[in-house]
């Protein structure tokens, strides 16, 4: 292992972990040479079982014989960064999950219909912008039985580090890719039905045995606070909601895709 403890905190070869932004990592000009943050033994070890690549390790000194000695010895002789506890996380400005983090090369994306070839049921997000909702999603949409994640472009990115880590790693599980703009009538070409999640009075409810039987099912999600644009409603095959109880109006959009992925779950 190339253990290398840190001095200097202001290495540049600490950026990626201490000082770039998301979108820095991201590389929107570059994409080819984009970074992500994987954090935790699991993810990490999930994103390597992915494919993903690894560039360099930042560790607790107290970690690197314990739970991470085994991702790490995966890693071949990339460098691992090392300090203690209370170096890190003035370092990184909060505390570390599980004491470790891992620079990775950000894989290329595939193409819609990769995605949905034998898919039966995925989920589509519209504008999805908080990580943790996101996170939360891919980890309902693994759990529960859906095939794919198919993202509009507004929506955060799955591998921003705090989707990955709440996410527990199924971002790496779960395929994904964004769409295009005419994603509606690329997936009908593709043989799925839509249902918009939406509180209407003219909708089926989630537990609706007519959904159950549909062969090819694409669960529609919105964005935080609005919903669904009227638009996606409009041009969807099915509206469907969850009905509320005690004057609820609705549900947090993570909450909101775990019931809908189970009661819209392939029999």
């Amino acid at each position: 292992m190339n253990i290398i403890e840190l001095h200097d905190f202001s290495a540049p070869e600490l950026d990626v972990y201490a000082r770039l932004t998301e979108a820095q990592l991201l590389n929107r000009h570059n994409l080819k040479e984009g970074l992500f943050i994987a954090e935790s033994p699991k993810v990490i070890d999930r994103a390597l079982n992915a494919g993903c690549v690894p560039v360099s390790i930042l560790v607790e000194t107290s970690h690197i014989r314990g739970e991470s000695l085994e991702v790490i010895q995966r890693c071949g002789d990339i460098p691992v960064y090392t300090a203690a506890f209370d170096v890190l996380t003035q370092l990184t400005g909060y505390q570390l999950t599980r004491g470790m983090l891992c620079a990775m090369r950000r894989p290329e994306l595939p193409a819609v219909e990769q995605v949905c070839q034998n898919a039966r049921r995925i989920a589509v997000l519209e504008d999805v912008m908080n990580p943790t909702n996101l996170g939360a999603i891919f980890r309902s949409a693994a759990a529960l039985g859906m095939d794919a994640v198919l993202l509009t472009p507004a929506c955060s990115n799955p591998l921003y580090r705090r989707s990955a880590r709440v996410s527990m790693g199924t971002v790496f599980q779960v395929p994904w890719t964004y769409l295009g703009e005419n994603w509606i009538s690329e997936l009908r070409d593709m043989g799925f039905k839509t249902c918009a999640m939406a509180l209407k009075d003219d909708s089926y409810s989630v537990d609706d045995p007519a959904l159950r039987e549909v062969e090819k099912l694409a669960i529609v999600l919105g964005t935080e606070g609005d919903g669904l644009a009227a638009k996606t409603i409009a041009d969807c095959d099915y509206t469907v909601k969850i009905p509320m109880y005690h004057g609820v109006d609705s549900l947090n959009v993570a909450a909101a895709s775990a019931v809908a992925f189970w009661e819209l779950r392939p029999r």
